[in-house]
C-alpha cells in the first residue's frame, strides 16, 4: 500500500471521514490527505497512503480548480449555506451578468484575503472554528492568494437566475493558488457588489494534475477488496509528476538511498536550470527513490525524503 487515490469526496463527509474510511478499507494506520474540503463540499480528495504520505508536503501547494454556486442577496456567519443569515435580504433584480463578470474580474490576480472564522486555520495556537462556536471574533491578518481565473459558467440557462425573494444565484468557475478560500471569495464579492452572497454548493474539480474525471467514489473505494485497492494507487513518481525528474544508475540510487547527496553531471545540471523547486531522483525504470533539494553552486542534489527499499 503505497501510493495516492484520487477520491471523489461526497457531500457531508469530512475529510478526516474520508481518510478514516480508506484506513480501514487497507487496513494501515499510514493514510493521509493533501488538503481540505469542507463537509459540504465534494471533488477532488488526494488520499496517500503508506511511506507516501511523506510526500503530502510536495502536494499541498499545487494549484486548485473549482465549480462554485453563489447564492446573492444575503450573507452568512460561516460564508456559506450551513451558517445563519446576518444581513438583511437585498434584491438582485437590478444585476446583470455583465455587472457580475466585470467584479468577478476585478478578483482575479494576487491579492490579501482574510481566513474565515468559521475555519481550520490557527490563531495563536487556537483553530479559529472554535473562537466562532464559543461567539469570539479573532483578528485575522490577511493573506496572500492567487486567483488565476474566475468565469461566470452560462452554457444553461439562465446563468443569473433571479429567484422568488428576489435573490440570485450564479455559477462560476475558478482556478486559484493553494490557500484560497472560495467561501471567502463569495461573500468578498456580495460585499463588493452591496447586496451580500454565500457559498451554497462547492466542487473541487482540480488539484493539480489530480482530475475530477480520474476519481474514485468513496463508494467504489469501499466495495474493493485490499488487493483490488492496491492496484488503483497512483505510484509515487506520478503522484509528484508536477517536478523535474532524474533519473539516476544504480551507483547513484544506492547512495540516495543512504541519505547521501550526489553530484551531477553538466548536462543534468543545465536540464534543472538552477530550479529551486524539489526534484523527483529516479532509478533507471522510472521509480521513485527519493526527493531532494538542488545546490545550484555546488552542483549537489541533497535527498529530502528518501523512498528507495520500498516497491515503488
Amino acid at each position: 500500500m503505497l501510493g495516492a487515490l484520487i477520491i471523489d469526496k461526497p457531500e457531508g463527509s469530512t475529510s478526516h471521514d474520508v481518510v478514516a474510511r480508506v484506513r480501514h478499507i487497507a487496513r494501515t494506520r499510514r493514510v493521509g490527505h493533501a488538503g481540505t474540503l469542507d463537509p459540504f463540499a465534494t471533488g477532488v480528495l488526494v488520499v496517500c497512503m503508506g511511506r507516501a504520505t511523506r510526500l503530502v508536503q510536495f502536494l499541498v501547494g499545487l494549484d486548485k480548480e473549482y465549480v462554485a454556486k453563489v447564492r446573492l442577496g444575503y450573507a452568512t456567519d460561516t460564508q456559506d449555506r450551513t451558517g445563519k443569515q446576518i444581513t438583511p435580504l437585498r434584491t438582485s433584480n437590478e444585476l446583470s451578468l455583465e455587472d457580475l463578470q466585470q467584479v468577478l474580474d476585478e478578483y482575479t490576480g494576487t491579492q490579501l484575503q482574510i481566513p474565515p472564522m468559521f475555519s481550520a486555520k490557527k490563531v495563536d495556537g487556537e483553530r479559529l472554528y472554535r473562537a466562532a462556536r464559543a461567539g469570539r471574533e479573532v483578528e485575522r491578518e490577511p493573506v496572500s492568494v492567487t486567483i488565476h481565473s474566475i468565469e461566470v459558467i452560462n452554457d444553461m440557462e439562465p446563468a443569473l437566475n433571479i429567484t422568488e425573494d428576489g435573490a440570485a444565484e450564479f455559477s462560476m468557475s475558478v482556478r486559484c493558488g493553494s490557500g484560497t478560500y472560495i467561501r471567502t471569495l463569495a461573500h468578498d464579492v456580495g460585499e463588493r457588489l452591496g447586496i451580500g452572497a454565500h457559498l451554497v454548493e462547492l466542487r473541487r474539480t482540480a488539484v493539480g494534475h489530480f482530475r475530477i474525471d480520474d476519481a474514485q467514489k468513496l463508494s467504489e473505494v469501499e466495495a474493493m477488496s485490499r488487493d483490488e485497492l492496491a492496484h488503483k494507487l497512483i505510484s509515487p513518481s506520478a503522484m509528484l509528476a508536477h517536478l523535474r525528474a532524474l533519473n539516476l544508475e544504480d551507483e547513484r540510487v544506492a547512495m540516495i538511498s543512504n541519505g547521501r547527496s550526489i553530484s551531477l553531471q553538466e548536462h543534468e545540471a543545465a536540464s534543472i536550470n538552477d530550479c529551486d523547486a524539489p526534484i523527483r531522483l529516479c532509478d533507471a525504470a522510472g521509480w521513485l527513490a527519493a526527493v531532494g533539494d538542488y545546490d545550484s553552486r555546488l552542483k549537489l542534489v541533497k535527498p529530502r525524503v528518501v523512498l528507495a527499499g520500498e516497491v515503488v
